[in-house]
């Protein structure tokens, strides 16, 4: 595929994850690539988190994290209102916190400044 990317953590360059994963479109008022599958250098803790502002508001998740650096990298979300309902048990990387290794072009680039083609979910 063209635009074929590895996502790295931008703290310590470890391979979280990878473009043939992604499985949906970023929804409005997150910055967020989500994902279906994650290398096994993303953990996370059995201990939920809630929202108390932004996009995430009300919304139950889990925080992912780098297993080499220890550095916060996503969410996965638990429970959300209907509008993000889409995104439950899916790997939401946070845009911020990722690098991107363009393999057609060889370069490494943030997250944020990638568009990558539409994806979407099958019910």
């Amino acid at each position: 595929p063209e635009e074929c990317a590895v996502f790295h953590c931008r703290g310590c360059w470890t391979v979280l994850g990878d473009s043939l994963q992604l499985c949906g479109q970023e929804p409005p008022g997150l910055s967020v690539l989500i994902c279906f599958k994650v290398t096994s250098d993303v953990t996370w803790e059995d201990s939920l988190l809630v929202g108390l502002e932004g996009a995430l508001l009300g919304c139950a998740y889990y925080l992912l994290f780098c297993r080499s650096c220890g550095s916060a990298v996503g969410f996965i979300l638990y429970s959300s209102g209907s509008d993000l309902a889409h995104l439950r048990d899916l790997f939401c990387f946070f845009k911020d916190s990722i690098m991107c290794y363009l393999l057609k072009n060889q370069i490494i680039i943030e997250a944020s400044k990638v568009n990558f083609p539409a994806v979407t979910l099958k019910e």
